[in-house]
């Protein structure tokens, strides 16, 4: 199996824990704000991620180097979590899902800065008409634009930082290491912004199982993201993300009553479309 093909496998774990996310992320925003959920989840973090780093054996990769990148890493990471949690409390779950997929366009503008990546014609083919679809399914008016969506589309650069560089740091250090480092420095991060106004809300008996839900589908997602990014190119991995919004569209359908038209599914169908051709160009090209 060719590493193309092992990080697409690795999307599709990163694909249900970020739907996770979402489902778990709307349930226990009337208890918190984002500030307070992004600080509980990592604090959570931090024992998961020590405790799975010691019974594998893995903590002594726990280390102190490229502290400087981590932090740039996580603080994009930080701004667009926050941003994408309140954007799921006001506008519908397709939406927001389809304007954080324009993510793959700032990745493929930071990627030759940052990674020294080359721009293939499939790429830029595969970015572009993947946001054809996106295009589709929000058929966004320049009167109508909320700060929900607003929030939505900064929260896809954000992510779009964050990919790049821990794309930068897969080549220089371990997994268990940029976990540790996301888990840490999001708390201390989210402790500060929670904080401010010395008033942090504890989570309710109801909530917290929510609040373990994000903080477990959190890691597992920026396992299998991070592992795909480490396979392969940045600009292979994100667009493959795309395919979480017919799947998210259904969720929103199914549990919160949100409308979905025709269009959605055309929408889908083109950025599937993307992906696959993507995908079949780079795995021809792949060295056996």
């Amino acid at each position: 199996m060719s590493n193309i093909l092992k990080a697409s496998l690795w999307m599709i774990g990163a694909i249900l824990s970020f739907t996770s996310m979402a489902i778990a992320g709307r349930a226990v925003s009337l208890d918190l704000d984002t500030f307070e959920i992004m600080m509980y989840r990592s604090l959570i973090g931090i024992m998961i991620v020590l405790s799975v780093s010691h019974i594998l054996g893995t903590r002594r990769q726990i280390e102190r180097s490229n502290l400087g990148l981590h932090f740039l890493r996580n603080l994009a990471h930080f701004t667009g979590q926050n941003l994408w949690f309140f954007a799921l409390t006001v506008i519908p779950l397709a939406q927001v899902f389809a304007l954080e997929f324009t993510s793959p366009i700032w990745v493929l503008l930071l990627s030759p800065l940052v990674l020294q990546e080359r721009l293939s014609l499939n790429r830029v083919l595969a970015a572009l008409i993947g946001f054809i679809g996106i295009l589709i399914v929000t058929r966004p008016e320049a009167d109508n634009l909320s700060f929900g969506q607003l929030a939505a589309a900064l929260a896809a650069i954000g992510f779009a930082g964050s990919a790049v560089f821990t794309r930068l740091l897969t080549r220089k250090t371990s997994i268990t290491n940029i976990l540790f480092w996301l888990t840490l420095m999001q708390a201390g991060m989210g402790l500060i912004c929670a904080g401010y106004d010395g008033d942090i809300a504890l989570p309710s008996l109801e909530s917290l199982p929510w609040v373990v839900l994000i903080s477990v589908a959190g890691l597992v997602a920026h396992f299998c993201l991070t592992t795909a990014l480490g396979l392969a190119p940045a600009t292979v991995v994100i667009p493959i993300d795309f395919t979480r919004l017919p799947v998210i569209a259904l969720v929103g359908m199914l549990l919160y009553q949100e409308p979905l038209d025709g269009f959605v599914f055309l929408g889908a169908l083109i950025i599937f479309a993307a992906n696959y051709t993507n995908i079949w160009f780079e795995t021809r090209k792949a060295p056996s």
